[in-house]
């Protein structure tokens, strides 16, 4: 009897145990808790969850980012442009004073004087202007012959073709001189030139024949070559209108006080 008695004793479960049994959690010598699987996987697929999200949000950021320097660095070959597009036509100096050549848009004159045959044929803008930089190691004044037209790219796969700003510093030379060529942007498509009278928009212009003064305003329009796999079709055009505000250099200021 008391072996019996002993043996119910030792096999009987206790009192912990059978809670722990009852509620499903795995209990350890010293009383605590410890995580089910269900618990661990639920667990790992709340971080993954957390963690695509994350990956997502990272990703848009990279791109954005991407976007927005792409479009900065497009744009700064344009703005550059029209900024020196601006100031040289806002310093323009009127024809057939000393140092000072005619006016020519869209003639087949234009870049005569530097040489140039024109590859986008009378599209260009050939005038002088006073945008000269001084210098003490140079003998050129602030007046120069400036030429903007369109060239044939060095890269023949590229799109369109390039802007580009003809610089002629020696006005006094006998013989026809090179320019300094400054490419300004690629990617160019078409560029014209208006020129406003008082009246009316034309496309032509030149002082050394019918035409004895400057123009009101001249009208720049530059259409931009359509890249390989741009959504949206054909981009904008670019305009901008400069009124003319002709100036007088040093030299003609004081032939006329003479």
């Amino acid at each position: 009897m008391n072996r019996t008695r002993n043996l119910k004793l030792k096999t009987a479960p206790r009192p912990g145990r059978i809670a722990a049994v009852r509620t499903g959690k795995a209990v350890s010598r010293s009383g605590a808790q410890a995580f089910t699987l269900i618990e661990m996987l639920l667990a790992l697929a709340i971080c993954a969850i957390v963690l695509v999200a994350i990956n997502g949000v990272f990703a848009t950021a990279l791109r954005l980012r991407d976007n927005t320097s792409g479009a900065l660095e497009e744009s700064l070959p344009v703005n550059r442009a029209l900024a020196l597009l601006y100031q040289d036509l806002k310093g323009t100096v009127n024809p057939g004073r000393s140092l000072a050549g005619d006016f020519r848009c869209g003639v087949p004159a234009v870049g005569a004087t530097m040489g140039l045959s024109g590859e986008a044929g009378s599209a260009g803008l050939d005038f002088y202007t006073t945008t000269g930089t001084l210098s003490d190691r140079a003998p050129w004044g602030d007046v120069q012959e400036v030429f903007y037209e369109l060239k044939a790219p060095a890269n023949r796969e590229q799109a369109g073709m390039d802007l580009v700003r003809c610089v002629h510093r020696n006005l006094l030379a006998t013989t026809i001189l090179a320019p300094d060529i400054q490419r300004l942007m690629r990617g160019v498509q078409t560029l014209e030139f208006d020129c406003y009278d008082g009246a009316q928009w034309r496309d032509t212009w030149d002082t050394s024949t019918t035409d004895t003064n400057l123009p009101v305003a001249v009208r720049v329009r530059i259409q931009l070559a359509s890249r390989p796999g741009q959504a949206g079709g054909e981009p904008s055009p670019i305009e901008m209108v400069v009124p003319l505000a002709p100036q007088t250099h040093a030299r003609a200021m004081a032939e006329e006080s003479l």
